[in-house]
C-alpha cells in the first residue's frame, strides 16, 4: 500500500489541474473547489487502488468525472446556481472565454463532461467511451452535437468569425 504521503504529494501537484477540469465540468469556479476536495476524498480513501493504476491522473479523472456527474442525477445543486465567472483573467479574449463557458454550462451535463474529455483533456474517443461507461458511438454523436451547438453559440454571439464587438 501506497504512503499517505503519496497521496499528499499527489494531491498538491495535481489540485490545480483537478479544479480546471472541475470548473470546465460543471461551469462554476465557486462549485469546483467542492467537487475537487469530494474527488480527493473518494481518492484518498482508495489510494491503495489509485496508486497501482497505471496512471493515477486517469484515476482521478475519472472519479472527478463520475462525482460531478453523480451530484447532476442527485440534483445536490442547481446547474445554473451562480452566473458563470472567469476565476482568471483571460489572455487572448475574455469575451470569447466568457461565452464559450456559458455555451458549455448550456450543456446537459454528460455532453459537457464527453466534450471536456475529448477535448480539453484529450482523450481519445475509446478513453471518453470507456470513462463514461458508453459505447464509441455515443461519445461521437454526443461529441458531433455538442460542439454543433457551441459552434452556433459563438456565431451567434459573433465571436467565432472575429465580427464581435
Amino acid at each position: 500500500m501506497r504512503s499517505y504521503g503519496e497521496f499528499e504529494e499527489y494531491a498538491l501537484a495535481r489540485q490545480r489541474w483537478l479544479y480546471h477540469t472541475a470548473v470546465l465540468l460543471c461551469g462554476d469556479p465557486h462549485r469546483a473547489p467542492d467537487l475537487v476536495q469530494t474527488t480527493l476524498v473518494k481518492l484518498l480513501r482508495h489510494w491503495s487502488k489509485a496508486a497501482r493504476a497505471d496512471s493515477v491522473d486517469a484515476y482521478a479523472r475519472t472519479v472527478l468525472t463520475r462525482t460531478f456527474l453523480a451530484e447532476q442525477r442527485r440534483g445536490l445543486l442547481s446547474r445554473r446556481a451562480h452566473a458563470v465567472e472567469d476565476p482568471a483573467p483571460a489572455a487572448d479574449d475574455p469575451e470569447l472565454r466568457l461565452t464559450l463557458l456559458a455555451a458549455l454550462a448550456e450543456l446537459p451535463p454528460k455532453a459537457r463532461a464527453m466534450v471536456i474529455l475529448r477535448y480539453w483533456e484529450d482523450l481519445s474517443v475509446a478513453e471518453v467511451a470507456s470513462l463514461m461507461r458508453c459505447s464509441e458511438s455515443t461519445v461521437k454523436s454526443q461529441c458531433s452535437r455538442s460542439l454543433a451547438r457551441l459552434r452556433t453559440r459563438l456565431q451567434d454571439a459573433e465571436l467565432l468569425t472575429g465580427q464581435g464587438s
